[in-house]
């Protein structure tokens, strides 16, 4: 039995679907198997559902649909009763909680691929690309992509599509340390056009257009970026964009692929020893792409 979150909202059981048709019943599940596993309160779920404006009869239609939940859920022949259904749509504590177990709900899953991917980036490079590229499709499209989202549900799905950005940039870090520059080209293509002022992600696409011999191309990256980021925003690219520009018109040789594309050779920053000093980043973050050295799989000279 598995519980989609990550795309269409549904539960399925071998080749079989079950979901509630209803909205608002669409909804409350939603907000339980995003919180699963833990009390979501009566008043959360109103919030959500009905927003600033709930009816005098919120809590008694809440309770109903419930009930018509428990009632999709013992359809699944997993589950197969009511009973069994309660103990997997639990009243509990002044709310419900919705019991999952991790390998069960697709957002877990993704949660474990990611978190063994990260450990292993820069490390093992090849098994933090695969275990990433796996987290990736998990995703089937826009997370609960059918569902109408209330303020509760906006502020997780924003979360999870902001996590997911991040994790498609660490994979795609590991690929150009790799070499696989000529592979990400098309990818890094859509991804600045559906993100026109994510400045990471332009970097990745000019670093992988220069290693691909396309330097007037990644040039012209920036430049698009800074049109876009001025008219849009009143803002220049940030500096360490710009040390990029300049290593790429310098063709530095730091930005050339790695000679041992399976190992993370250095932590120096271009930005820091180009003004004589060390960076330094948070444990726990990623390397961005502005750890130029760090980047691009190469050491720098002091």
């Amino acid at each position: 039995m598995e519980f989609a979150i990550l795309g269409p909202l549904g539960v399925y059981e071998q080749d079989r679907f079950y979901a509630p048709t209803a909205p608002k019943q669409r909804q409350l599940l939603a907000l339980l198997l995003l919180n699963a596993n833990r009390v979501v309160s009566t008043s959360t779920c109103i919030e959500e559902l009905w927003e600033d404006n709930p009816p005098n009869t919120a809590l008694s239609t809440l309770q109903s649909y419930i009930l018509q939940l428990r009632h999709l859920l013992k359809k699944v022949p997993q589950i197969g009763s009511l009973q069994a259904a309660r103990r997997i749509l639990e009243t509990r504590g002044g709310g419900y909680l919705f019991a999952a177990r991790g390998h069960e709900l697709d957002v877990d899953v993704f949660g474990d691929l990611v978190r063994d991917g990260r450990a292993a980036l820069g490390k093992d490079d090849i098994r933090a690309s695969r275990l990433l590229g796996r987290a990736l499709t998990m995703w089937q499209g826009a997370a609960l992509s059918d569902v109408t989202a209330g303020p509760i549900l906006r502020t997780h799905l924003a979360g999870l599509e902001e996590n997911r950005i991040s994790v498609q940039e660490q994979r795609i870090d590991a690929d150009l340390r790799l070499g696989r520059h000529h592979d990400l080209l098309g990818e890094l293509s859509a991804l600045t056009t559906q993100y026109p002022t994510h400045e990471n992600l332009h970097a990745q696409f000019m670093l992988a257009l220069y290693r691909s011999g396309r330097r007037i191309q990644a040039l012209g990256v920036v430049q698009q970026l800074r049109k876009v980021l001025h008219d849009e925003l009143g803002l220049e690219p940030s500096p360490r964009m710009r040390h990029l520009h300049q290593a790429i018109l310098a063709c530095d040789p730091i930005l050339d692929a790695p000679a041992q594309p399976d190992k993370l050779l250095s932590l120096d920053l271009v930005a820091s020893t180009s003004h004589g000093g060390r960076g330094r980043r948070a444990i726990g973050q990623p390397y961005p792409v502005t750890d130029l050295a760090a980047f691009a799989g190469r050491a720098m000279d002091d």
